[in-house]
């Protein structure tokens, strides 16, 4: 007979469970969404790969020992050349894809972290807010079971036991707290200034030309409605989070909360020019779907025509079933039976007729070959949208000669599929994992608190422990445009002058001087990515002190690699146009500031 003490027992445990569980659906969309976050970055970045990781460029090796943190690391220092960065960056994109894909997820996740901290750490005057996100959010990945499901780990599962539906472990609740930090310590550090509890902030925002998009700009003239932003955006900061944690009707709360937030990033990305920062932010709240979400989502998508598709392979093709496994995984066709074409003897008839893989959908009809793999992408619920495309004939005669082709060398084909094993896949709970996870998440928690409160600590006390921040960069503090948004705005001329005698603006291709504000367009161009902007930025705070001689260094360099003869570059003055913001209705003011004057001869 069960007691009532066992029963409360139990209902506690489940209301907890409820609480800090998150669904392994959930964790997949936030792995995709991380994976591609670092690609894209990766892509971005590699566009700047000389410029910002190699010795020729604004920073090299030699200044990076002088400004580097002391913990902090990187393999991309081991050499500066860019050749061997051209590498680092290739690991890092097959890292980052094995992660997308989900195979051998954790060992990629690792892999991942470690470069994503190297390249960070290379150059850290390029580091922005949404830097500290990754970082943060990679850190308690490694902890996660986030490849188990719509992976290829998990096409590839052989083992005999259901993996659950939600894990519950103190990296889930260490990622929830994460999430909350994020918000709460910007929302803390915003109120050390007046202008967020004015209703201001959200006006020097946008009109923070470095970031402003034109939207953001013609926002401006409704100054009423962005102090209501303002106080809106604190206030959410402050306690919306927090409703991830409501141990009553927590479905109800949680998705509410990732609505919500999604809707305040999707703002962000359209009012200012700030990086990946507004997408990640959307992917990081993924993870926090309820799985009545993901429940009501699947109920929707089974159709008729979902439920009663059959694929009928080769059991004597070790390619075919590795290829049909993960198609039914990655385009998400849960439950699809994968059936041996041998066991039934019509299937089996077909299959030898047309040396095809059989697709049978609900009433009966079957497709062979490209028409095979066309009629199952029409019932993916995510990649459908490209039947048009395969649909059309020159794809489809094409498609299908490759078909036949792979279906004539099997054997071959598999070379191409044998790094991908069959193994088992288990969710395991593991009592020195989740006290791992909850012991640094209490470290995290202490950064925190001496962001805001750096007197709160003693010194000595701290800085024992402070290398261990360093070193796995859970270094945190969530300055967010706090405690304000910047107001040191302007843009940069810098006129150069070549060994002909002529004039150009070096910053804007060699174009004629010109001391006019560019255009939001223009200024777009100039600062291509948030790594320059964040530069930019930085050249106008102390440490552009040391950045100056070696950004100069990289001008003269790159100018003169591109140019010939007389029309190389002599000389040059850098100038920062100073606009400051002013508050609301007063007249803005510009003074030309001479910041650096280099010559290319020394």
């Amino acid at each position: 007979m069960v007691t009532q003490q066992e029963t409360s027992k139990t209902s506690w445990r489940k209301n907890l469970e409820t609480v800090i569980g998150l669904d392994l659906r959930s964790l997949a969309a936030f792995r995709i969404g991380i994976s591609t976050i670092i690609l894209v970055d990766l892509f971005t970045r590699f566009g700047d790969l000389t410029a910002h990781y190699t010795d020729v460029g604004v920073l090299p090796r030699a200044l990076l020992k002088e400004i580097a943190k002391t913990g902090h690391w990187s393999l991309h220092t081991i050499s500066g050349e860019p050749i061997f960065q051209v590498l680092l960056f290739i690991i890092a994109a097959f890292f980052a894809v094995l992660m997308l894909v989900g195979y051998r997820t954790r060992v990629a996740t690792i892999a991942s972290w470690i470069l994503l901290i190297s390249m960070h750490n290379r150059n850290p005057a390029l580091i922005f807010a949404a830097d500290d996100v990754l970082r943060a959010l990679m850190f308690w990945a490694m902890f996660l079971p986030w490849g188990a499901c719509y992976s290829l780990d998990s096409a590839l599962n052989t083992s005999q036991r259901k993996l659950p539906t939600t894990v519950v472990s103190g990296a889930t609740f260490a990622l929830m707290c994460q999430q909350c930090f994020i918000y709460i310590f910007s929302a803390a550090i915003k109120t050390k200034s007046p202008i967020w509890t004015d209703g201001t902030a959200v006006y020097y925002a946008l009109s923070y030309d470095q970031y402003v998009t034109p939207f953001g700009y013609f926002l401006l003239n409704f100054q009423p409605i962005l102090n209501v932003f303002t106080k809106i955006t604190l206030v959410l900061e402050w306690i919306g989070p927090l409703a991830i944690f409501v141990p009553f009707r927590n479905s109800l709360f949680r998705l509410g909360a990732v609505i919500t937030f999604i809707g305040l990033h999707a703002g962000f990305g359209l009012t200012l020019n700030i990086g990946i920062f507004p997408f990640l932010s959307i992917f990081s709240w993924l993870a926090f779907l309820p799985s009545e979400f993901w429940n009501g989502l699947e109920k929707r998508l089974q159709t008729p025509a979902r439920q009663g598709l059959i694929i009928y392979f080769d059991a004597d093709c070790g390619f075919c079933k590795k290829v049909v496994h993960i198609l039914r995984t990655l385009l998400i066709l849960p439950g699809t039976p994968l059936l041996m074409a041998q066991d039934y003897p019509n299937a089996y008839a077909d299959m030898q007729t047309h040396n095809s893989w059989v697709i049978e959908d609900y009433q009966g009809k079957r497709y062979f070959k490209f028409k095979g793999i066309v009629y199952v992408v029409s019932l993916s619920p995510v990649f459908r949208f490209l039947v048009p495309l395969l649909n059309w004939k020159p794809i489809m005669a094409g498609g299908t000669k490759f078909y036949e082709a792979v279906a004539n060398n099997r054997k071959f084909a598999g070379n191409f599929t044998k790094p991908f094993k069959f193994r088992p896949l288990e969710v395991r709970k593991s009592r020195v994992l989740n006290i791992l996870a909850v012991v640094l998440l209490i470290y995290a928690f202490i950064w925190n608190i001496q962001s805001y409160a750096p007197d709160l600590f003693k010194r000595k006390i701290w800085h024992r422990t402070e290398v261990m921040g360093r070193i796995t960069r859970l270094d945190q503090s969530w300055s967010i445009f706090a405690p304000a948004p910047p107001r040191d705005d302007g843009w940069h001329v810098i006129p150069g002058s070549l060994e002909n005698g002529s004039q150009v603006d070096i910053f804007q291709g060699g174009n004629a001087v010109n001391w006019d504000k560019p255009s939001l367009g223009v200024r777009s161009a100039i600062y291509r990515n948030m790594q320059w902007r964040t530069y930019f930025i930085n050249l106008n705070r102390a440490i552009g002190k040391k950045l100056y001689p070696f950004y100069g260094k990289y001008l003269c360099y790159a100018w003169n690699t591109q140019h010939q003869g007389s029309e190389k570059l002599e000389k040059f003055n850098i100038y920062f146009m100073d606009e400051r913001t002013v508050p609301p209705g007063e007249e803005q003011t510009v003074e030309k500031k001479l910041t650096w004057e280099q010559s290319c001869n020394e």
